[in-house]
């Protein structure tokens, strides 16, 4: 073929012969068959080079007859072709590359030696010899020519095309191998004239050919050679490189930062200020690798330490007590961030040495007197750092908010994690309680020190004869605890003394017995104080600020350690039910004696279903007595906080909501499951009136306050908003897990589309969930929420409020509900049939007073039901059809007055079958439908296929289309699909699509796929599933329609 027709004419007999039924092709297949074949094509044009380069490479017959080959099919309109030959040309050029490298050092060579020959004494010079040099030195020039000219041909006929072509892969082979032949022949390559083509990329849509092209200057730059000589590019372009490091894209933003950071390195004084602090704040980026990326250039920057190393050898932590200095001024200075944690993770991959010199740390922080220029809040940055690097060296694991990649420790990295843990256990045991007793007054610094045992080794207290320390930091977390009366305070030291209390290690009885000690004065001092406030009818304020001090302490305390033996749970009662009957209970007192008596019935739970065989044969459980005692206490506390519900402070009340949430949702049905229904009698459910006053509740404070206005502090806002979300989560966890009844979620589902900017995920999650406990009373629910609503506001707006806008508010939740019954016609056909007769029952039914003139005013409810009419099966749809004009014709007789039957026509119309008007299909018939011709009648059949989305005689502009384009199959047209409807649903997605062969398919198409077209391969992959799943769903509709037709005849 090659020797018998012109190039042309064996592009265009590939074109016709080349199979375009699927938009994949080998190059385009990420499989690691088709990866590898990818990898030795590739190869494959590299050895064809340099087998070829002695002699075949300059024969011009078969490089030139190659080049030109794949010179016209980069020019063909088919992506396969011109992506083939691209890839195969830029591989050629890079060899080429590499023997044109290989001629020039050879011809280098080959002057040197003629130079030196020539410059030796006429008796010492060999003629001979100087013409075979110079002979030499021709051939190499012609060669060298030889190859330029090739090059050049690939460069202009290929490369200056293919550069910009529509498909980002081409774009990106051509960037990623114009970077290696700067690299490797630098001397022709490394000018502004082709360095310009990567400058101008950098501006691509595409994040990967912006990636290629960043890989492409990081080889450039890192050579410090080669950065000197483009200055005048680095000048040009900067600006964009410097923006490049907010790129949408991770990937590209990290390679930026490491770009600018090698930009730092190699070229002096490129980088202005200006230009440095956009990055320093990518430290605290959410990204690890873009973090760690700007902690490298924040470093090398600004915090790398100078000086020699005789100097570090006199004095081992000088360097890093400079360090931390800088890193103290940046941290303070810059403002960007409140947590050290996020700033030692970035700087751990290059400064890991200088964090983990935990010497110098605690040298500055315990140096008397502070250092000159030490600060207060540097000192609080320094105790953050100590501590976060603690955590960085002991666990290695990004702070919370951080993505990162989870990779499993090597044998390495666990034996350097466990030899830095033993290292600042060592330091830190004997320090640790100086720098508690310094710091104990301030809350900042004295809660991340409360952390650090955490990350010690401590069986090291045991092993290595520490106990005077163990007992030091023990009598220190005491006074701390005796200080503050700070919730975050408190809890640091709960949780450090639990892992202290662990019966595993030795000096277990030591640190028990010390809690035992304070726990006994906490006691005592509450019993006193109780009494005294119970007692007396007017109290000093001393006393209850006492009270509510300790009262918070025993709370803390009570939710890591198990008080039950200072029998805590009755005094607390009793100051609830004094708070209850006479309110003159402080709200400081109140929500802490909540919270006792709260972990008081949990660890009291915990102590009986640790004694409870979980499968004994003999079918022993705990005495009654124990369990009917529990039972009496819960039912005390949950009447305690039903009370509370509806106190005057709006404090009380959230504690009071969030306590008795949890607890019956800890005591329900699932209590005395799991070989645990020993339990049973201790299974609570909500009454009728706990679940009326709990949906009371959020309507007071989760729904009420949602929509307010955003004045204020936006910190505040969110803080706020986070409660209320906690107090709806808390609400629908009872909802789900059976605790309250199903029919108590409408108050919370007739909010969905309300507050959907709010709540929707939580509301969303509880749908879903509640829809797999029972369909059919599921469904139930969502017919309350809509009626709720109705009534709701014809009771406020009367029936001229079907007018107003907050009944199309009510519609369109009612069809953000029938979305949620999906793809599951047939699972879902009882409980929807049943949703509609409850729903004609509720719109015809008749006021409550006989004398009403009124009539009935449910009527306009049929319109929120006919939005559920699609998702019935068409039998169903006769039958609700034949049921509603049964019960019109019984309203009608009865009528009192005149009624209003627009909705009853509009949901009379929404049950109506289309395919009434002609003749049905008989059975067979419908048998004998292919797949094809089912789709057509579907598609024909949709009752939105009539209306288009462009206006009459409107008409895209056709674009230009590939071959590619011209001879495959044009899918299906998706039309964007509203916030709360699912795509996957079959009567959305056919309700949807324009007619096959309508202009407005073909236009619509043809739109999509110039946006579009590198995904149409993918797009037609999705489109023939969603096409195969319809067809089998609709042939089990229609057996199932065959049966319930031979049932009703």
């Amino acid at each position: 073929m090659l020797k018998s027709l012109q190039n042309s004419q064996v592009i265009q007999q590939l074109t016709e012969s080349f199979d375009e039924d699927s938009a994949e092709y080998p190059l385009s297949l990420s499989t690691p068959a088709w990866r590898r074949f990818q990898r030795g094509f590739c190869e494959v044009m590299g050895v064809l080079v340099h087998r070829t380069q002695h002699d075949v490479v300059y024969d011009e017959y078969l490089m030139d007859s190659l080049t030109a080959l794949l010179t016209g099919m980069s020019d063909s309109q088919v992506r396969a072709f011109r992506h083939t030959s691209t890839l195969a040309a830029m591989k050629l050029m890079t060899g080429l590359v590499r023997v044109a490298l290989s001629v020039s050092l050879q011809k280098d060579n080959s002057q040197r030696q003629y130079e030196a020959e020539r410059a030796k004494g006429l008796s010492r010079r060999a003629p001979e010899k100087l013409e075979g040099l110079l002979k030499q030195r021709r051939e190499l020039q012609e060669k060298q020519e030889e190859l330029e000219n090739l090059m050049n041909a690939i460069f202009k006929g290929i490369f200056v095309h293919r550069y910009r072509d529509l498909v980002p892969e081409i774009r990106s082979v051509c960037i990623e191998e114009m970077g290696q032949w700067m690299q490797h022949y630098s001397a022709s390559f490394l000018t502004d004239g082709y360095l310009k083509y990567i400058g101008w990329t950098l501006h691509d849509k595409q994040g990967e050919v912006r990636l290629k092209c960043l890989l492409a200057l990081q080889g450039l730059y890192r050579n410090q050679e080669m950065a000197p000589r483009m200055e005048l590019f680095t000048s040009r372009f900067k600006e964009r490189m410097v923006s490049m490091a907010l790129d949408k894209e991770p990937q590209v933003a990290v390679e930026a930062v490491r770009l600018l950071t090698l930009l730092l390195q190699n070229m002096e004084d490129v980088l202005t200020d200006s230009d440095c602090e956009s990055i320093f704040p990518l430290v605290y980026a959410s990204s690890r690798p873009l973090a760690v990326a700007a902690g490298e250039f924040l470093y090398k920057k600004l915090l790398a330490p100078e000086g020699s190393a005789a100097r570090r050898d006199e004095e081992p932590h000088e360097g890093a007590r400079a360090f931390l200095q800088q890193l103290l001024s940046f941290f303070t200075e810059s403002e960007f961030h409140d947590h050290a944690a996020y700033l030692v993770d970035s700087l751990w991959d290059c400064a890991a040495p200088l964090l983990k010199d935990w010497p110098a740390l605690t040298g500055l922080l315990l140096e008397e007197p502070p250092a000159k220029g030490f600060s207060d809040p540097q000192e609080s940055v320094l105790v953050m750092t100590l501590v976060a690097s603690m955590r960085q060296a002991t666990e290695e694991q990004p702070p919370v908010g951080r993505v990162s990649r989870k990779k499993a420790l090597t044998a390495r990295e666990r034996k350097t994690q466990a030899e830095d843990r033993l290292r600042l256990t060592q330091h830190l045991i004997p320090l640790l309680p100086q720098l508690l007793a310094k710091f104990s007054a301030d809350v900042e610094k004295v809660v991340p020190l409360l952390e650090a045992p955490r990350y010690f080794d401590l069986k090291l207290y045991s092993t290595g004869r520490l106990e005077k320390y163990l007992d030091l930091l023990v009598a220190q977390l005491w006074n701390v605890v005796e200080k503050h009366t700070g919730q975050e305070v408190l809890e640091a030291a709960a949780r450090t003394l639990s892992a202290l209390c662990s019966p595993e290690f030795a000096f277990y009885s030591r640190v028990d017995s010390a809690l035992s000690r304070f726990v006994d004065h906490l006691a005592d001092k509450f019993q006193h104080e109780a009494a005294e406030l119970l007692q007396s009818s007017l109290v000093e304020e001393e006393v209850v600020y006492s009270l509510a001090a300790t009262l918070r302490r025993i709370a803390v305390f009570y939710s890591a350690h198990d008080l039950t033996p200072w029998g805590l749970l009755e005094p607390c009662t009793h100051l609830l039910r004094h708070a209850v009957a006479t309110g003159e209970v402080p709200k400081q007192v109140v929500i802490p004696a909540l919270t006792c008596s709260h972990f008081s019935l949990l660890w009291e739970l915990a102590h009986l279903s640790s004694s409870s065989p979980s499968s004994s044969p003999s079918g022993l459980h705990p005495g009654q007595v124990q369990l009917l005692g529990l039972k009496e206490k819960v039912a005390s506390f949950c009447s305690l906080c039903q009370s509370c519900l509806v106190d005057s402070d709006s404090e009380v009340q959230e504690r009071a909501f969030v306590l008795l949430s949890d607890l019956l949702l800890i005591f329900g049905p699932q209590l005395a499951r799991g070989g645990q229904e020993a339990l049973q009698a201790l299974v609570c459910r909500a009454e009728s009136t706990l679940q009326s006053q709990l949906a009371g509740f959020l309507m007071d404070h989760v729904f009420s306050h949602a929509q307010a206005s955003e004045m204020g502090d936006e910190e505040l806002q969110i803080e706020q908003l986070h409660q209320r979300r906690s107090l709806l989560a808390g609400f629908c966890k009872l909802i789900v897990y059976g605790v309250v009844e199903l029919s108590a979620a409408s108050d919370v589902f007739k909010h969905y589309a309300k507050f959907y900017r709010d709540y929707g995920d939580i509301i969303k999650e509880t749908l879903n969930r509640a829809r797999q406990i029972d369909r059919t009373e599921w469904a139930h629910t969502l017919l309350l929420s809509l009626q709720q609503l109705l009534t709701q506001l014809l009771l406020e707006q009367g029936p001229a409020g079907v007018e107003s806008s907050a009944f199309l508010e009510i519609r369109d939740l009612a069809r953000r509900f029938s979305l949620l019954f999906g793809l599951h016609r047939l699972q879902n056909r009882s409980a929807l049939v049943q949703l509609h007769r409850d729903g004609i029952k509720f719109a015809f039914q008749e006021p409550a007073s006989p004398s009403s003139k009124l009539g009935l005013v449910n009527l306009p409810f049929l319109e929120l039901l006919s939005e559920f009419s699609p998702r019935l099966l068409r039998p169903d749809k006769a039958l609700l059809l034949s049921y509603l004009k049964t019960v019109m014709s019984q309203a009608q007789a009865g009528a009192r007055g005149e009624l209003c039957w627009a909705s009853a026509t509009v949901y009379q119309h929404s049950l109506s079958p289309l395919e009434d008007a002609g003749a049905p299909p008989s059975s067979a018939a419908k048998k004998r439908l292919g797949p094809a011709a089912k789709r057509r009648r579907r598609l024909d059949e949709s009752p939105e296929l009539g209306s288009s989305s462009l206006p009459p005689g409107s008409r895209l502009q056709t674009p230009v289309l590939t071959s590619t384009v011209l001879k495959g199959k044009q899918p299906l047209l998706t039309l964007p699909v509203g916030p709360g409807e699912s795509s996957s649903e079959p009567e959305a997605f056919v309700q949807r699509q324009p007619p096959l062969g309508s202009q407005h398919s073909r236009d619509a198409f043809q739109s999509q796929n110039q946006q579009d077209g590198s995904g149409l391969g993918r797009r037609l992959d999705r489109l023939i599933l969603v096409e195969d799943e319809e067809e089998a769903i609709e042939e089990q509709e229609t057996s199932e329609e065959e049966e319930v037709v031979k049932l009703l005849e």
